[in-house]
């Protein structure tokens, strides 16, 4: 596996649950956690419910918010590793160079920056909130050099201290509008720079009570039954996204209500106003977010960062603000994922090569042109409106049949996908994407690619998505067989994950 977040844990407990002890979980940092290790910004928090975002196979009854915080979400998942006996997997700093297949051996050969080691299935579980975009502004140098501070949100500089200072807020996305009120009270003066102003909802988060946490402890079925209300609630919702875009009306003015109840300013609300249909991007929830923007120590520019001439912030409206620090919520790599770029299949391309038109893959899973290889939150596996934990748990259960399907075959085989099941499979999500409000909506979002098409969202609820995944459907899949190899069945439970005694040397 690699990465060590919700995907890499869950694929590393469901592996152990089916009798496979022969892998590693391969992760760049010093700990597990993924995006919720590497988000640590103020304010930073789930817009999920906490009974609901997180793994059905591992309930935790003493959630402390409805709405946790990343402290929280990261302390659960650290708790899930030891819980699940998954320290002795793990390979902490242990950053993937190259993933490479060897056609011959039918063996992937994985480098890392502390050695090579050979596996015989790869799970990519990177995530798509892992590796931070920073467009390139013209004169951030500059900036640097004259004493200026530059920072991700994923990369927060703790030690920076922003009290009084100058601070550009570039971006108005699900982490911004956490950034914002959190540090407002702290700055001088912030500056927002807003391309697109985002459909906020109010945030409707509280303590969770000492009874509900006592009876979730006492009697889980409580918590399940309260996971069930939260996952039907958002399956009902699935069809105004889907299907019927014009049914948001209504959500849309609420969020306007939302909006008149904190901004007085009628010229500030209308750069707050959206353009494009509610849901077109994703629906933010705040309650301190218009609050603090109609505080006095706080500027909004209707207009993107366009460049820094020294310690001025230059709008793409022509609008100044001096700066002591510029921070950047700027979003991630989530259609050109760069560990594409080092995942080189059967035919000796990339995967960023094989997906230069777009992403796809079959079922969300594997990629046609890469044997044995997975990838969890694949294309077309992100949701609008739920927990994508939902959606892990359904691809761990692909991907233990694509496992149990390979114990059946025996040595010297893989599987691959066949070209035609993948593109057939994409044409009938593209195909259903068109009605929906990602793609009818009028607004460019993180959910696009290059080429205007939505290769990140599943167009569906997460119970077809579940069924779509159930088992792993051999048509789709060809047999690769390895040059002189009788194959001889496999008795009992083969080792599935890295070769134990290379790693360790490697280790």
């Amino acid at each position: 596996m690699i990465g060590s977040g919700f995907g890499g844990l869950g694929a590393a407990v469901r592996l152990r649950r089916e009798g496979v002890t022969d892998f590693v979980v391969l992760e760049r940092s010093d700990s597990v956690g993924g995006t919720w290790r590497d988000n640590s910004y103020p304010g930073c928090a789930c817009d999920v419910p906490s009974h609901l975002y997180s793994f059905s196979f591992a309930p935790h009854p003493d959630w402390p918010r409805t709405f946790s915080g990343q402290p929280h979400i990261r302390a659960y998942l650290e708790r899930v590793t030891d819980t699940f006996g998954l320290r002795p997997h793990l390979r902490l700093g242990h950053e993937v160079l190259t993933a490479r297949w060897d056609a011959e051996a039918l063996r992937w050969e994985v480098e890392t920056s502390r050695g090579t080691l050979t596996a015989d299935v790869v799970v990519s579980a990177t995530g798509p909130l892992s590796d931070p975009k920073v467009p390139d502004v013209p004169g951030l140098d500059g900036f640097r050099e004259a004493g200026g501070k530059v920072f991700h949100s994923a990369r927060w500089d703790h030690d920076y201290d922003l009290t009084g200072k100058r601070v550009a807020m570039i971006g108005t996305g699900a982490s911004a509008i956490q950034i914002v009120p959190a540090i407002q009270p702290q700055v001088g003066r912030l500056t927002l720079f807003q391309r697109t102003p985002p459909w906020v909802m109010p945030r409707m988060d509280r303590a969770v009570t000492g009874a509900e946490r006592w009876l979730h402890r006492k009697l889980p079925a409580t918590g399940r039954a309260r996971r069930g209300v939260l996952w039907g609630i958002r399956e009902l919702q699935v069809g105004a996204f889907t299907k019927r875009p014009e049914a948001l009306g209504l959500v849309e003015a609420l969020a306007k209500a939302n909006m008149h109840r904190a901004v007085k300013d009628p010229a500030l609300r209308a750069k707050l106003t959206p353009s494009y249909r509610i849901g077109c991007k994703r629906i933010l929830l705040s309650n301190d977010y218009y609050p603090a923007l109609a505080r006095p120590n706080v500027d909004v520019v209707a207009a993107g960062l366009s460049e820094v001439r020294g310690r001025t912030a230059v709008g793409a409206d022509g609008s100044e603000a001096e700066v002591d620090a510029i921070v950047f919520g700027t979003g991630f790599h989530v259609t050109d994922m760069p560990i594409a770029d080092r995942v080189v299949g059967a035919e000796g391309v990339t995967l960023a090569e094989a997906w230069k038109d777009g992403m796809e893959a079959l079922r969300g899973a594997t990629a046609a042109g890469f044997p044995n290889w997975m990838t969890i939150i694949g294309p077309n596996t992100g949701l609008g409106n739920s927990s994508m934990i939902l959606m892990i748990e359904s691809q761990l259960n692909y991907m233990a049949d694509f496992l149990r399907r390979l114990d059946l075959l025996g040595e010297g085989r893989a599987l691959a996908p066949r070209p035609a099941a993948v593109a057939a499979w994409n044409r009938r999500v593209q195909a259903r994407m068109e009605r929906t409000v990602w793609k009818s909506g009028g607004c460019d979002s993180w959910y696009l690619d290059a080429n205007g098409r939505n290769t990140t969202l599943w167009p569906g609820t997460t119970a077809e998505f579940r069924r779509a995944t159930r088992s792993v459907d051999m048509g789709e899949y060809e047999v690769v067989r390895a040059p002189g190899e009788a194959g001889a069945p496999r008795s009992g439970k083969a080792p599935l994950g890295a070769s134990r005694g290379r790693e360790e040397a490697a280790a």
